[in-house]
């Protein structure tokens, strides 16, 4: 993906949440030669750098330009974790976008061997259990100086579940890589 691209995805998550105030459509002209699916992230950060919103697909379900539309918006008004995002609030935002591979199994026999293949600052995580299941992206582990370890611990409190899930084999854990682009950065 070139910088063009990804300005134009930027550029497109946030006129999708500056449209959403007026009730409109975003212009989706700009990006629609990125159409291929591909899971996404669309991360909000106020300026100070604090979370203000996440939300994406995983799993490569919708073309790449109208996920953006979807998550952007998900992002900045449905975050169970948040307030909704108000409008005096969308010039002091930062956008990052995180444009997913497709997840693939880790393949253990013992938990040990996570250490060794889940590599810090690469790949994210998707853990799938019979209690829950959770996500964090390669960015999390790296922006919070992340071990392996305390990234799977991580990854199972998000989950909702015990936080040494990640020791039980029958609990799935998938790894994905991304491109990882934001407003500060792509200019």
């Amino acid at each position: 993906m070139n910088n063009a691209d990804k300005k134009i995805l930027l550029k497109l998550a946030r006129d999708s949440i500056k449209t959403y105030f007026k009730g409109k459509k975003p212009d989706m002209k700009e990006a629609k030669h990125l159409s291929d699916k591909q899971g996404v992230f669309v991360t909000l950060h106020d300026k100070d750098g604090d979370l203000r919103g996440c939300i994406g697909f995983p799993m490569p379900v919708y073309p790449l330009n109208m996920a953006v539309v979807e998550v952007a918006r998900s992002a900045a008004f449905h975050d169970p974790r948040f307030p909704p995002l108000e409008e005096k609030e969308l010039d002091k935002i930062v956008i990052e976008i995180s444009v997913l591979t497709l997840p693939e199994p880790v393949k253990v026999e013992r938990a040990s061997e996570y250490m060794e293949k889940i590599k810090i600052g690469v790949d994210g995580l998707i853990i799938d259990g019979e209690y829950g299941s959770g996500l964090l992206l390669p960015q999390v582990a790296t922006e919070n100086n992340f071990n392996v370890q305390t990234f799977l611990n991580c990854l199972c409190q998000k989950a909702g579940m015990g936080f040494n899930c990640w020791k039980d084999l029958n609990n799935k854990i998938s790894k994905f890589q991304a491109i990882i682009f934001n407003e500060k950065d792509i200019k």
